[in-house]
């Protein structure tokens, strides 16, 4: 028996998965979770910011079609805009409100469970957005709206958290970053299928809206044959045999004892907790930087400026001389930059780091709103300035894209201990939903008092958002949950008894790996000894 275990383990010694965890590979379940989560969730989203900017006359005509058949007289022009303006905010409300039960889903059905029930959501919103003018309802509209961003509101936290779940922490950022593609995927889908040749006439502008059940059914074909997130089976299921098969199927081999034990050593530090409500995360101590970082990133995530740019955009075309027929085809240069900026964030996040990117993105967008101002405010004098004010929502774009659009997901899973994560997610979703409805409502007004110096606010927002990073976040990069948490403990002034408690599970752990392979005749590094997660 002794023999055969050798011969067993001998190919482990040799494998990159032992000697160099930092080398953990992909594997075709880790990805197929990564690709048709994102699809069926973060894509959703993206698609859903941009799909109403191309039909937006005609829905407005069935508007009034539908109040003339209703009341036999036309529509008034503030009903109409109040009408249009109700079915475009209310899709931040349902994202406010999907926010506020993910808590609650994730506990009963879990994170892949949630996901799962997520896409019914999806599904009842595209029949009501779909039929809604085969109905005569400009109500089915409106509800369509209001559920489709309920179900952005559970994936946009759900889907982060099953991602860095299930990651390896050498990957955890590479992974997650799928969740910013296919948000940016998801704007660039809409402006494409948003263009007259496809659904962008006043025949199909419906079917623009019944795309939304492609990508949830999609991910309803794939998605039940993945595994259930091991942590979250391990440490609150406390189901050990199910928790070690999603382990073998993300990580690609049979032995994953260092990946339970460190999960182990974990529950162990964190054998007092119980996972804990939104009130008693605020109330926490020993959390208090890593939410207020939260809370701060997820505010400049939306208050950075990079929706209110819109409103801009289609004007600042016109002034450069293009026609109106080929704005459409010239606003896909945007969405094709933020699509291409995230994908390139998602191959350097492992080697760049976290914080380097969000601090870069956010300096970078302050000094594209810089330049913007200037262009702005000198195009009427020179023809080609708004060229350079173009180049300049570009450059934005990108900027956005290259940390700010997709790292603040990330980091809410890596900041926090699985007790305190749904919470967490919680708290960040509310921020984030809360800040998109604010920029909706009240920039429009800020526009209007101060014209293109409005962009300056966003400045503020930038720059304090980048001093904010730089004096305050760590490096998460290549970090277990743990010391992620450790690296906060005196910032946040808790006791060393706590930090000692975590320290000592992880030297256990250490000491058990040890003992086991040095039973097998294999004699490990520090390093080979690391979990991979």
């Amino acid at each position: 028996m002794e023999k055969n275990t050798q011969i067993k383990q001998k190919p482990h010694r040799d494998n990159s998965d032992v000697k160099a965890p930092s080398e953990q590979r992909l594997t075709v379940s880790l990805i197929s979770a990564a690709f048709f989560g994102a699809l069926g969730s973060s894509f959703l989203y993206g698609y859903n910011l941009s799909v109403v900017n191309a039909p937006a006359a005609y829905i407005k005509t069935f508007y009034n079609k539908t109040w003339m058949n209703r009341y036999q007289e036309p529509i008034g022009y503030e009903t109409v805009t109040l009408l249009w303006s109700v079915t475009v905010s209310i899709f931040a409300i349902g994202g406010l409100v999907g926010a506020l039960m993910v808590s609650f889903l994730i506990k009963v059905l879990g994170r892949k469970g949630t996901l799962l029930a997520n896409n019914v959501l999806a599904l009842i919103a595209a029949l009501l957005l779909g039929l809604g003018e085969t109905a005569g309802s400009f109500e089915m509209l409106i509800i369509g709206r209001f559920i489709i961003g309920m179900d952005s509101g559970v994936s946009l936290s759900v889907l982060p958290m099953y991602l860095g779940e299930i990651s390896p922490r050498q990957i955890r950022g590479f992974i997650g970053q799928f969740h910013s593609i296919f948000i940016c995927l998801g704007v660039f889908i809409g402006q494409v299928l948003g263009l007259p040749e496809i659904f962008g006439q006043e025949s199909r502008w419906n079917f623009l809206f019944g795309f939304l059940a492609v990508p949830a059914i999609l991910q309803l074909c794939v998605l039940p044959f993945l595994p259930e997130s091991p942590r979250f089976l391990l440490m609150e299921r406390r189901d050990e045999a199910r928790a070690e098969r999603a382990f073998q199927v993300f990580l690609g081999r049979t032995d994953v004892s260092r990946e339970l034990e460190e999960v182990h050593a974990e529950s162990r530090a964190q054998s007092t907790q119980r996972s804990v409500v939104a009130m008693d995360l605020l109330r926490k101590r020993a959390v208090r930087w890593q939410l207020i970082t939260v809370v701060v990133v997820m505010s400049c995530y939306q208050l950075c400026g990079l929706n209110a740019i819109w409103y801009y955009t289609n004007g600042i075309f016109e002034d450069a001389g293009f026609t109106k027929s080929l704005i459409p085809y010239i606003t896909l240069s945007t969405g094709g930059i933020e699509t291409l900026a995230a994908i390139i964030s998602g191959l350097v996040i492992e080697r760049v780091g976290r914080r380097p990117l969000l601090i870069f993105g956010f300096s970078s967008m302050a000094v594209c709103f810089s330049l913007l101002t200037v262009f702005l405010n000198f195009q009427d004098r020179f023809s080609w300035m708004p060229y350079l004010s173009f180049v300049s929502i570009l450059a934005l774009i990108a900027s956005f894209c290259s940390g700010p659009g997709g790292i603040p997901f990330v980091l809410t899973g890596e900041l926090f201990e699985q007790a305190n994560r749904p919470a967490a997610f919680m708290i960040a979703g509310t921020v984030n939903w809360l800040a998109n409805f604010a920029v909706g409502l009240l920039f429009p007004f800020i526009q209007e008092a101060l014209q293109t110096f409005a962009f300056l606010l966003f400045v503020v927002v930038c720059v304090a958002g980048a001093v904010y990073l730089l004096l305050v976040l760590p490096e998460t990069k290549n970090k277990t949950f743990m010391e992620i948490s450790q690296s906060f403990a005196k910032m946040n002034g808790v006791s060393d008894q706590t930090d000692t408690e975590m320290q000592d599970a992880l030297e256990r752990s250490r000491r058990l790996q040890t003992d086991t392979h040095t039973a097998n005749g294999i004699k490990h590094t520090d390093t080979e000894m690391e979990s991979s997660f």
